[in-house]
């Protein structure tokens, strides 16, 4: 295996737990722990151990798992100021941790010296150098995290430079400089590290960013052409305040722009898969214009771009998106060309001829301007892109339909829906109730239809958004419905626009029956 350039150490386990609304189980941080671990990094930071139970709960149980690439650390901070490291209780937990690395933070600048840990220079230094040299005489490989070095190194460089000195005296194998307000711009952190690298030649040097400028990934980057080899970040930014080195960004940026090893070879292409994966762990909404891993990094909407991608893919994209388990997408909306609906035809595995495109395109452009979006309702494109070919029959067709709300006394609120289907010549009629005027039309029309086509027993109301177009309309507005469907194997979304909202919700009901039945269970 080609050894790697740059340490990529991840903490999304413990720094980025400190963002807020972010909260993981000890079993979803070890799954997460697999999922960095196969995708190749070279250290997991699970936590730390002496701060809560839930930490060590993972520390013990992690020691099961079979990894194959990453080390696991356990993170904590020097020992107490007038304290010895040998019966410090923060110290033991990291011992009582097991893992075969260590992480310890301590103070660089003289303002946390003397007004947080309310300490002498000389205490500070004491205390790094003798708890580093405790743990790494218990065999641990001890990293050093220098937090607060750049703002401390802008404060009193002499003193910031004397504490990496006592930290190395003590045992560290990496010195890691943390910009950990954040605040700090790329230019500084070259020029500071300059002088670091001057100061300690030879020495494994790290760097650990925070984004409170926007600056981390860059920050990064910097530091890596200055010398550093181990960088430290999280799965999508995550972290305390505006968060940390986001490492979906920064990992791709050094092995596709820099040329630098940061993962075994071809574990870049599961970057995509790990990021959205842990998102949905956290239960964060992945951010789709992020950089390399976002669903919208590779898509493309104007039609100019479109049709000069049709012709050369590289002639609006940085990289080939299967290099980061990405892929292109091509959008279909108001701002479409004719190569916007060819493409997304070719996409669903038909055939259009340019003047069918053409008519696809005034069609879309036409209900786009009556509410309708497309960008987020493929399957609705496709049911547009079927319905125009002349071979193509519908599993079924509305003649009408009723939807009845009432409050009835001692019974409450009552929905109730009528529906009229015409289904290979034969017309259904069916009633049912429901929650609302909605849930009752799709109950009736499953009722229609299910007998005829049983997969749609299957299908799956996932999420219902509503939106307001032109609010000054009051309750008149044009509204807008998006719906996601599911069948326990595929996720397809669909979309109805109308200034009733029961309507609205028909369209895109309708659209996400139809093209459930025809494209993803094959049924018609």
């Amino acid at each position: 295996m080609t050894p790697v350039e740059v340490e990529v150490y991840d903490t999304t386990l413990r720094d980025g737990t400190q963002g807020e609304n972010i909260a993981l189980s000890v079993d979803d941080k070890l799954k997460i722990t697999r999922l960095l671990d196969d995708l190749g990094v070279t250290y997991i930071e699970g936590g730390w151990p002496g701060s809560n139970p839930k930490d060590a709960a993972y520390f013990q149980r992690v020691r099961e798992l079979n990894l194959q690439h990453a080390r696991v650390a356990a993170f904590g901070m020097t020992c107490r100021v007038g304290g010895d490291a040998a019966t410090d209780a923060n110290i033991l937990a990291l011992l009582d941790a097991a893992t075969p690395v260590v992480t310890v933070v301590g103070k660089t600048s003289l303002l946390h010296v003397r007004e947080i840990i309310r300490t002498t220079p000389e205490e500070n230094l004491r205390i790094i150098r003798e708890s580093l040299a405790f743990l790494k005489a218990q065999g641990r490989e001890v990293i050093y995290d220098a937090e607060h070095f750049f703002d401390g190194y802008k404060l009193d460089a002499d003193y910031a430079l004397q504490t990496l000195q006592a930290a190395l005296d003590g045992g560290a194998g990496v010195l890691v400089l943390c910009d950990t307000n954040g605040g700090s711009m790329p230019w500084e952190i070259g020029g500071i590290l300059r002088t670091v690298a001057e100061r300690f030649p030879g020495v494994r040097l790290g760097i650990h960013c925070h984004n409170d400028g926007e600056m981390a990934v860059a920050n990064t980057l910097v530091a890596v052409r200055h010398g550093v080899t181990h960088i430290q970040g999280t799965i999508n930014g995550y972290g305390e305040r505006c968060g940390n080195t986001n490492l979906c960004s920064a990992v791709p940026d050094l092995e596709l722009k820099l040329g630098l090893r940061c993962l075994p070879e071809g574990r870049l292409a599961r970057l995509t898969g790990v990021a959205r994966t842990v998102a949905e762990i956290a239960n964060m909404a992945p951010n789709h214009q992020a950089a390399y891993v976002g669903k919208s990094a590779f898509a493309h909407k104007g039609g100019m771009h479109v049709a000069a991608i049709r012709r050369n893919v590289d002639s609006y994209q940085h990289i080939d998106p299967a290099l980061v388990g990405n892929k292109m997408r091509v959008l279909v909306s108001d701002l479409s060309g004719r190569g916007n609906m060819l493409s997304k035809a070719e996409e669903y595995g038909q055939n259009l001829t340019a003047d069918e495109a053409q008519k696809l395109v005034a069609r879309i452009k036409e209900l786009e301007h009556r509410g309708f979006v497309f960008e987020g309702a493929e399957a609705s494109i496709m049911m547009l892109i079927r319905r125009q070919r002349p071979d193509y029959t519908p599993p079924f067709e509305l003649i009408d339909f009723m939807a009845v709300v009432e409050h009835r006394a001692g019974r409450g609120m009552f929905a109730e829906a009528t529906i009229k289907l015409r289904v290979n010549g034969e017309e259904i009629h069916t009633v049912s109730s429901g929650n609302g005027p909605v849930d009752a039309l799709d109950h009736a029309m499953r009722k229609a239809l299910t007998p005829l086509y049983p997969p749609l027993a299957e299908f799956q109301l996932a999420d219902y958004k509503v939106r307001i177009l032109d609010g000054q309309n009051g309750a008149a507005a044009m509204t807008r419905v998006l719906i996601d469907t599911q069948n326990g194997h595929q996720r397809w979304s669909t979309v109805g626009a109308s200034t009733n909202i029961i309507e609205a919700s028909w369209f895109a009901l309708a659209d996400s029956v139809e093209y459930g039945l025809t494209h993803v269970m094959g049924c018609c």
